[in-house]
């Protein structure tokens, strides 16, 4: 049977019994398992699982850190046929509890206290929201086990059933829910593995948030690849960085904060800190040209190969170890098998090659449609293809270059952040009487998130001022505004619209002049 179409738990089965001795998984935090113990971990856990009740079709939301346990989880949850609702971190009781609540959520797992937050305290508070919400709270070791022989048989799933829901800011106050199935979350990672050349026995770095769409798809690549993950709960400068050259890290992502780490780290070095650096896959947000030159000359490799998707539409294009460098330091690679990808003017013709418009594509990782089917017909054109809202330019030879967005978010450390989001927020305060929120470029995160006010008359605004009462109404860290602009008055149009290149162009210059 074609890969495309195994579920999650079909390629455990068959992984298990390819690499029954190959490291699977390998956490700093000294958990580990083979891909025939991930098997078997799976298997007990689904047994403990429902043993607490959880049931084909239960809609499971967790919120957990990158755990090997967690990896677990999302195996065992698929042995047992549930509808799996992956939440990142970041999260807090506004988002889970719209996320629970929209998703029909059955069950809430997450750990107790957690990098200084009580997720189990917010998870208590949401089921208290949500009648029949029932919450777990679990640690690495606690999760539940039970009997295997206890498990009812498999129950197949079909073919574009809904397996996955996955949320993102996108550019709207509240998370949009993408399902997908198995097959489209499957879809990508073994394309994204032949770009990258992923072989038995490599070691990949999973050091970012598992509960990612791109943590999903990183599963499924391990199980058709044979590749080891290396996992860490929390990303440390020195200590990650440490223990990804002691495991002989030959994959090392995933973004501008990480390449600045592994560089200050082989500054300290006389030899290599990845004498097996193969590449250093990227996503989330492109990055700097000049950036990828100092992989190549520093830390070896063919540099940074970068991909671009989205929660909608993962990893939709990838760099390949074989591009010209050229190509690899300044775009985000081609289109993946299956993938028809164009760019669309805003007259809605098809742009011809190095050409700019907005990028939409078909392909076999595009969502089956959001939780709020509503916003179907505006996610797709009428051709069928999903508007990305991402403006690009495809060449001649089919490279992808992202040159900016028509949805209004930013991306800080390859997290999404909704303007509007805050802005609402913003507008909510009393010292404010008008309010843009913007992404300024950073060098270390991607994009910073600036916020430029109009103070209500005789009111004083500070960043402590404005950071502290957007926490009270429920934004989370990530996205608070780390940059504050005082303004007489916002550029707008003639129809009102806030002019935010004009304030990007007027900011960012002051911020590259070393004001502010």
């Amino acid at each position: 049977m074609p890969e495309a179409s195994l579920s999650l738990w079909d390629l455990i089965e068959r992984a298990a019994e390819r690499w029954p001795g190959q490291p699977m998984l390998v956490s700093r935090q000294g958990d580990r398992a083979t891909f025939g113990e991930y098997r078997d971990r799976v298997l007990t856990m689904a047994a403990g699982l429902a043993g607490t009740g959880v049931r084909r079709g239960d809609v499971v939301s967790w919120i957990l850190p990158t755990w090997v346990d967690t990896v677990v989880l999302a195996g065992a949850l698929s042995r047992l046929g549930a509808v799996q609702n992956p939440i990142i971190g970041i999260y807090r009781h506004r988002e889970v509890g719209f996320c629970a609540r929209q998703a029909a959520t059955k069950w809430l797992i997450s750990p107790g206290v957690f990098g200084g937050f009580d997720y189990a305290a917010m998870a208590a508070d949401v089921a208290g929201d949500l009648e029949g919400l029932r919450t777990l709270t679990v640690e690495p070791g606690s999760f539940p086990e039970g009997d295997p022989a206890t498990l009812a048989p498999v129950a197949a799933a079909e073919p574009g059933e809904t397996r996955w829901i996955c949320y993102t800011s996108g550019t709207t106050a509240d998370p949009k829910g993408a399902r997908h199935s198995d097959q489209t979350v499957g879809s990508f990672g073994g394309p994204m593995a032949e770009r990258l050349d992923v072989q038995p026995g490599d070691r990949y770095s999973l050091t970012f948030p598992f509960p990612h769409i791109g943590g999903i798809g990183l599963l499924f690549m391990a199980l058709e690849r044979g590749c080891t993950h290396l996992l860490d709960e929390t990303v440390d400068p020195e200590a990650t960085v440490r223990f990804l050259s002691e495991q002989g890290c030959t994959h090392a992502g995933t973004g501008t904060p990480f390449y600045l780490m592994y560089l200050a780290a082989q500054q300290r070095l006389d030899g290599p800190l990845f004498p097996d650096l193969k590449v250093c896959p990227g996503g989330g947000a492109p990055i700097p040209p000049a950036l990828h030159r100092r992989v190549v000359d520093e830390l070896g490799g063919v540099g940074v190969a970068s991909g671009w998707g989205l929660t909608e539409a993962p990893v939709l294009t990838n760099g390949s170890v074989d591009d010209p460098d050229g190509k690899l330091a300044t775009t985000e690679g081609r289109a993946l098998p299956g993938v028809d990808l164009i760019a669309v003017s805003g007259d809605e013709t098809v742009c011809g090659p190095g050409v700019e418009g907005e990028l939409r594509a078909k392909g076999p990782q595009v969502m089956l449609g959001y939780m709020d089917g509503s916003l179907d017909a505006e996610a797709f054109d009428a051709g069928g293809y999903y508007r990305t809202g991402d403006l690009g330019v495809i060449d001649a030879d089919g490279y992808v270059t992202i040159t900016g967005r028509l949805k209004d978010i930013i991306i800080r450390h390859g997290e999404n952040i909704s303007a509007k989001e805050v802005e609402d927020l913003l507008f909510g305060l009393d010292s404010v009487a008008d309010a843009a929120v913007i992404g300024l470029p950073d060098a270390r995160t991607g994009e910073s998130v600036c916020a430029v006010v109009v103070p209500a008359e005789g009111a004083q605004v500070t960043l402590e001022g404005l950071a502290g009462q957007l926490a009270a109404a429920g934004l989370r860290r990530q996205a608070t505004p780390e940059r504050l602009e005082i303004v007489d008055g916002l550029p707008r149009n003639p129809a009102g619209k806030v002019l935010k290149r004009e304030l990007q162009q007027r900011f960012g210059l002051a911020a590259a002049q070393g004001r502010g």
